[in-house]
């Protein structure tokens, strides 16, 4: 892994960019842009992801970074449930669900895979 030198280079924030903008696009539509609970709370979960990423990378500390990985990890656990929620009331069709947890699920593996990384290296630079 070369060196990052900003948050966009990462490819778990560019994931969750790309996972923002579909619950986004998902949540924007039919009785799901009406059910205000579940919509808020699964775009405040995406964008969690991708906040606690770029701020874990902008704290410049290994240990702080690692646990903003974390935090970004449990977001995307967060999510995949409320996915979940929108498949069984009917906001989400099958195709849609498997798209959203699909990439969600790669997210999440990205993330748990650079803090691994990060853990086991002794590099100064990420």
């Amino acid at each position: 892994m070369g060196t990052i030198t900003r948050f966009e280079e990462i490819e778990a924030w560019q994931t969750a960019r790309e996972l923002t903008r579909l619950v986004y696009t998902l949540t924007n539509q039919g009785a799901f842009a009406r059910d205000f609970g579940l919509r808020d709370q699964m775009r405040r979960a995406a964008v969690s992801i991708l906040s606690n990423i770029a701020e874990g990378f902008e704290s410049r500390t290994r240990r702080l970074f690692i646990e903003y990985l974390g935090r970004a990890k449990a977001s995307a656990g967060e999510l995949r449930a409320q996915a979940y929620v929108a498949l069984d009331v009917g906001y989400l069709t099958q195709e849609q669900f498997a798209q959203l947890f699909d990439l969600v699920d790669k997210c999440s593996r990205q993330i748990s895979r650079f803090m691994t990384y990060l853990e086991r290296s002794n590099a100064d630079t990420f």
